[in-house]
């Protein structure tokens, strides 16, 4: 980022690439549209560029590129109600079944609506949680919050998830 804020382009460019992915899973997964995911992501790069040359480098940059899509997806949900969902593709596994596979789709198409109704900051700790493997201080980082708080955020979101998932975990 030091190379970037001095005007080096390639440098930039190594930063987006090492990190374009793990911001449009958080995206794509917080806003259930890839347009829009790609939209953010692109902004999200964008505002990094033109702020470069005052980065101060206080906390990881992954935490620094997730307090921009954070708040740029849920800027994204505040401006436009309610977005599409997509069938996001799951990872191929060649040995469960056609009925297994099924289940599977079944079990993340109720997670993916289950998040959906989660308050935006407990959607959003969930992401970072459990599919992007972010610490609390990440996630508290990220959305400019306590560690406590962010702790907190989680344990609300996971029993509000509980309750609207009672059926899938019973099975």
């Amino acid at each position: 980022m030091k190379a970037a804020g001095l005007g080096d382009a390639r440098a930039f460019d190594e930063i987006v690439l090492r990190h374009q992915q793990a911001a449009w899973n958080v995206a794509v997964r917080f806003l259930e549209n890839s347009e829009a995911a790609s939209d953010v992501v692109q902004d999200a790069f964008l505002r990094i560029w033109d702020a470069a040359s005052r980065y101060q480098p206080t906390a990881q940059f992954r935490t620094y590129l997730f307090r921009i899509v954070c708040r740029l997806c849920i800027d994204c949900t505040r401006r436009k109600k309610p977005l599409p969902v997509e069938n996001l593709p799951d990872l191929p596994d060649p040995t469960p079944s056609a009925m297994e596979n099924l289940l599977l789709q079944e079990r993340a198409i109720a997670v993916r609506q289950a998040l959906l109704q989660l308050p935006d900051s407990q959607r959003m700790a969930i992401i970072m949680r459990y599919y992007e493997q972010c610490g609390y201080t990440e996630i508290a980082e990220a959305l400019n919050i306590t560690e406590k708080a962010a702790e907190r955020l989680l344990s609300r979101g996971r029993k509000r998830l509980e309750t609207l998932l009672i059926k899938w975990l019973r099975e």
